[in-house]
């Protein structure tokens, strides 16, 4: 049986799936239960969230992710994997990503609070492959916004598991054709747009905000026609945090050379990453 076999149109559901994530805090097949967190408003205008409700949207992508894909999932992956199981979490920094444990027999998701950050800002979106994904494959109509992008983001971690589930995932061949088919037929199969209405319904109901307003990103070129050799920047985050000098404007990319803690490094780093030093 293929991967698509399980995909039916899920506009029938998107009511039920509502109430359901609406009315329950606890999910049979997850491992954290959803908090409630008190929301501090934001602005489109300043595309800010606090590490709170970072976390908090982290948690409701969890159980999105677990009622709107899991559930109807679940029947296929087991004919293939008895008594396989998904755990969702969120960390801390930026890496979100899907790994399988064979002991356990155990799928885990884990959704960065720090990437849930990253995509409320045009600036900090530009880098991220779903981004890219939107716009050049015309998912959501090839719109970007906070919503789009954490719903796709969903939808992206979940084609991982499938095409693990499918034997099709390979060492140094993630993002391949099997994959994209994957993620390709979540979209047209209504799959993703249940979870952006499911996520767009319920974040409300715990005090969040989800902004769903279109934004455009600057092109890598725009981006690089802000720097100049010689320019002091930073990238990265917390203890990843790097400073340098832009030694080299690339096609793509800005060539670094480390100072400080990084003297006699050189880092290759995408515009959008770059923040300007004051000097």
């Amino acid at each position: 049986m293929a991967v698509e076999s399980w995909l039916r149109p899920f506009s029938e559901h998107r009511l039920e799936v509502v109430s359901i994530l609406s009315s329950s805090g606890y999910y049979s097949d997850l491992s954290t239960v959803f908090t409630r967190h008190s929301h501090t408003e934001s602005l489109f205008l300043n595309m800010s969230v606090s590490p709170q409700d970072a976390r908090s949207l982290g948690h409701l992508l969890c159980t999105t992710t677990a009622e709107v894909l899991w559930q109807p999932a679940r029947g296929w992956i087991r004919e293939r994997h008895p008594g396989t199981l998904l755990a969702c979490r969120v960390g801390a920094g930026q890496a979100t990503y899907h790994r399988f444990d064979p002991r356990l027999r155990q799928h885990s998701i884990t959704f960065g609070a720090r990437m849930i950050i990253a995509k409320h800002r045009p600036d900090t979106a530009a880098g991220w492959l779903s981004s890219r994904e939107i716009l050049n494959r015309g998912y959501f109509d090839g719109q970007l916004s906070t919503l789009n992008l954490l719903a796709h983001t969903c939808c992206h971690e979940f084609a991982h598991l499938l095409q693990h589930v499918a034997g099709k995932r390979k060492r140094g061949s993630v993002h391949n054709r099997h994959f994209y088919e994957i993620l390709d037929n979540l979209h047209a199969s209504g799959a993703a747009q249940s979870v952006r209405t499911t996520m767009q319904h319920t974040a409300p109901d715990h005090g969040l905000s989800l902004p769903d307003q279109p934004f455009a990103i600057a092109s890598s070129g725009e981006l690089l026609a802000q720097w100049q050799v010689g320019d002091a920047v930073g990238f990265g985050s917390d203890a990843h945090w790097r400073e340098g000098v832009v030694q080299r404007i690339n096609r793509k990319t800005c060539t670094v050379a480390g100072t400080g803690a990084s003297h006699g490094l050189r880092y290759r780093v995408p515009a959008s990453m770059l923040r300007r030093l004051e000097t």
